[in-house]
């Protein structure tokens, strides 16, 4: 099947590679004609060091290559979904499946971005969400690996399932879209937070309780949204939560660190040098939280901490010490 894979960062390099060794003719695009070039010269992406760009892997900065394919996988950081689904809208053809692989809620709308990319296509092509615990590094190294694709339509998951499915990258479908993003883009939120504590030097006991307690309130605002459940005790949501929090592939879990280490918000985003998707995503969650009427302590202080200068032990302190209540007693409405 012809494919083009829009977004040559780390993670949409590690899913054209997937696909070509499927056996798929890929193109990957890159927004930066110069980027592309340099992929072609070296054939290595810099995001993705020792692992070699087969020569069947078309590198590419036109996108009118999208207009030749039978599925689009997007995979852009967050705030470039929607300038790039625009400009896809005069490109792709009606009935393209289009795959987004992005993490994140857009800033302006607080939409999930599988609705910006419907609002942008004006719902001529449908959308499939991946995601699920796949660190790029590992992934182009072939790591064994498992996500969900999350599709309104059985046939438009089965058919990612199909494109990406290998001994090595294995794929599970689902039909609650609303929910595999809530956990996407949350999760981020968490290993932020995750870092922050590993920076202050807390132990083991905290950053279970932490994740713990963050899966739930994830869980609350995703199932308050329309989202399911048991969405978030699999792949999508636990697992995604306990790879980014552990992992010091993660980026949001080594800007926490930096912050948990006193250093100031700004500079920790700075020295991470790539997008911080969990700084966005913690304005965005709590902006959702709000408007549905939804408990997010955690994700509150973590908004407190990256937007309004608060000290990280205070706020610690004062999530350590609210009232009182039983680990059972969870609004699922």
């Amino acid at each position: 099947m012809r494919i083009t894979v829009v977004g040559s960062g780390g993670w949409g390099t590690a899913l054209a590679l997937v696909l070509e060794e499927n056996g798929h003719d890929v193109a990957l695009w890159s927004h930066r004609p110069e980027k592309a070039e340099e992929l072609r010269r070296t054939r290595e992406n810099p995001m993705l060091k020792g692992v070699p760009l087969p020569e069947g892997l078309r590198l590419t900065a036109d996108l009118s290559a999208a207009g030749e394919s039978e599925v689009v996988v997007l995979v852009t950081p967050s705030f470039a979904v929607r300038e790039t689904a625009a400009r896809l809208r005069g490109v792709v053809r009606p009935g393209t499946v289009l795959v987004s692989a992005s993490k994140g809620i857009e800033k302006e709308s607080s939409l999930r971005l599988s609705q910006v990319i419907e609002s942008e296509l004006e719902g001529r092509c449908p959308v499939v969400v991946l995601s699920g615990p796949s660190h790029a590094e590992e992934v182009g190294r072939h790591i064994p690996t498992g996500v969900v694709a999350a599709a309104d339509r059985p046939e438009h998951a089965r058919l990612v399932q199909d494109l990406f499915m290998n001994p090595r990258f294995r794929v599970y479908t689902s039909d609650d879209k609303i929910g595999t993003e809530i956990c996407a883009a949350l999760k981020n939120v968490i290993a932020l937070c995750a870092g922050c504590c590993d920076g202050m030097g807390c132990g083991d006991n905290t950053k279970a309780l932490l994740m713990t307690r963050g899966l739930a309130e994830m869980a609350r605002l995703g199932v308050a949204l329309g989202g399911r459940k048991e969405t978030f005790t699999g792949l999508a949501g636990v697992g995604d939560l306990i790879v980014t929090c552990t992992s010091m592939h993660s980026r949001n879990r080594r800007c926490g660190i930096l912050i948990g280490q006193g250093v100031p918000v700004p500079k920790a985003l700075e020295e991470i040098g790539a997008v911080v998707e969990g700084y966005f995503a913690a304005a965005n969650a709590r902006a959702l939280a709000q408007r549905a009427g939804v408990e997010m302590p955690i994700t509150q202080a973590a908004y407190e901490v990256l937007y309004q200068g608060r000290d990280v032990h205070g706020v610690v302190a004062d999530l350590m010490t609210r009232a009182k209540r039983s680990e059972l007693d969870e609004s699922w409405s």
